[in-house]
């Protein structure tokens, strides 16, 4: 499997978990503790959830179509995704603390798509 194919693909895994988390929490996020917003400026998982899917999850969605129709903006944009992603895993970090498996898995998903589309020659 060659990298384009690769990194197409685990932007397609970020942006699918991505969507599914911020659906989850905008339906209330049964389960997810309300504490773990103390000392955040948030009282609901509404306002995290619309960054998640829309940010965080279309931003690896863009970035996975423009990479599989080989565009000229491809490696810009799965750059800027992971990065997006990598800070998102950040700040949720500072904020919650590691709490879930996910965390470091979505971490390290950033690192790949940010080695990956670094790869990727710069087209003028």
């Amino acid at each position: 499997m060659n990298r384009r194919v690769v990194l197409a693909v685990l932007l397609a895994v970020v942006a699918l978990n991505a969507f599914g988390g911020g659906v989850y929490g905008l339906l209330g996020a049964q389960g997810v503790p309300a504490a773990w917003l103390d000392g955040s400026p948030f009282r609901t998982y509404v306002v995290p959830a619309l960054v998640l899917l829309v940010v965080v999850g279309g931003s690896a969605a863009l970035a996975a179509v423009l990479v599989l129709r080989r565009a000229a903006t491809d490696r810009t944009v799965a750059i800027a995704a992971g990065a997006i992603l990598l800070a998102w895993i950040v700040v949720q970090v500072a904020i919650i603390g590691w709490v879930s498996w996910l965390q470091p898995t979505m971490a390290l998903a950033a690192v790949a798509i940010l080695v990956l589309a670094a790869t990727f020659r710069v087209r003028a």
